[in-house]
């Protein structure tokens, strides 16, 4: 198949203020080149307004009419992603003709998990068409609710690009991809191929709330409060006893699974310490939880530049770790390229989602098309 350059974009749950803009030439199934990359900061005023849209989403919880506040974060996101996105193009020099498709994934609000006799559900803001009309490219968005009609659990959806990476490096199953974002999630690759991938439990969601809510700052930055805190490890001990840490895979969360309410009571520096520590627990009970289990992580997301968290992970998961850099990945990229390989993947009506990744009964296509033509005349007076 053709290879051809696809944008993907990404902001995740951990709200840290950017827009992750990467290119990647594929046909959807090899890389076949990493193309330029970008952290695009948010403009200032819309962080405070995903803040209260994710805590209004939480609220409404899927039960009646959506927040109103929804329509006005959607038309922020999308007009804040599509200038990032013409912005990007100009500077590389690459002209709208020649990149096949954005892959927008639009900002998670709210998350549910299937149960047994429920449908899971799943809220992304962001308008394609209208990214469409503004860019002149054609635009994929919308990834996870036709997997979440199937009765998968709509994410994660990385596991077909971790594969490909893993592929690329020639690695075999001794070596597992963990992505640290708001939510970590774990992708391996069995020796006949096939990628396993689940949300393992919380990364830096609860952490940067903890440090957030104690107004030391939006983060911990390179692990220092943590650093200088100790873990409680009899409330460690109560906390990796929850029974999704033991529940097999497929399995997904929301953002507010897990919350900094479980450092409640704990000094700042405690409490970062252990929420810290809960994060690498959780890894190693995730790790149990595999066929086989891998030798050794390679991390990307937000979190691996923390090195008190990466030292947890190594000592309470039992693992060796590894950063994405060690491979020639961009670890800061990687998300924004998993979601241009999966455009490609749906221009060529390829599946995204697998029974070994989301739980879908076969192998599932996703992502809406929005062509440019089509969404200008859709938005044609």
């Amino acid at each position: 198949m053709r290879q051809e350059w696809t944008v993907g974009l990404m902001t995740g749950t951990v709200l840290d203020g950017n827009i992750d803009v990467a290119l990647l030439r594929s046909d959807g199934e090899t890389i076949a080149e990493f193309g330029p990359w970008t952290l695009a900061p948010y403009p200032s005023d819309l962080r405070p307004l995903l803040v209260e849209t994710l805590a209004q989403a939480a609220d409404w919880g899927f039960s009646g009419d959506e927040p109103e506040i929804f329509a006005k974060a959607e038309a922020r996101i999308t007009g804040a992603q599509s200038e990032a996105v013409a912005t990007f193009l100009e500077e590389v020099g690459l002209p709208h003709a020649e990149v096949a498709a954005v892959g927008f994934h639009g900002q998670t609000v709210l998350h549910r998990a299937p149960t047994a006799g429920r449908t899971g559900r799943t809220r992304q803001l962001g308008d394609g068409a209208a990214m469409a009309r503004r860019l002149g490219i054609t635009v994929v968005n919308d990834f996870r609710s036709a997997d979440m009609a199937a009765g998968g659990q709509g994410a994660p959806l990385a596991g077909i690009y971790h594969a490909a990476l893993l592929k690329r490096a020639d690695a075999g199953p001794e070596t597992a991809v963990l992505n640290l974002g708001g939510v970590a999630n774990i992708t391996w690759v069995d020796a006949a191929g096939v990628p396993h991938a689940f949300d393992t439990g919380p990364a830096n969601a609860p952490l940067n709330d903890w440090i957030g809510r104690k107004g030391r700052g939006s983060m911990d930055r390179d692990g220092r409060i943590a650093a200088s805190g100790k873990v409680d490890e009899d409330r460690l001990a109560r906390l990796l006893d929850h029974p999704y840490l033991v529940a097999p895979y497929p399995k997904s969360l929301d953002r507010n699974d897990f919350t900094s309410a479980m450092a409640d009571g704990l000094s700042d520096e405690d409490g970062a310490a252990t929420l810290t520590a809960f994060t690498a627990g959780a890894v190693g009970k995730a790790l149990d939880r595999l066929p086989a289990r891998p030798q050794r992580l390679v991390l990307c997301g937000g979190g691996r530049h923390n090195p008190v968290m990466r030292r947890e992970i190594a000592e309470r998961a039992g693992v060796e770790v590894l950063m994405s850099e060690d491979f020639g990945w961009r670890g800061d990229a990687v998300e924004a390229e998993c979601f241009a390989l999966l455009a490609a993947r749906t221009l060529r009506a390829l599946p995204i989602s697998f029974p070994t990744t989301t739980g879908v009964a076969r192998a599932q296509g996703g992502g809406v098309i929005h062509t440019a033509t089509a969404a200008a005349k859709a938005g044609s007076p």
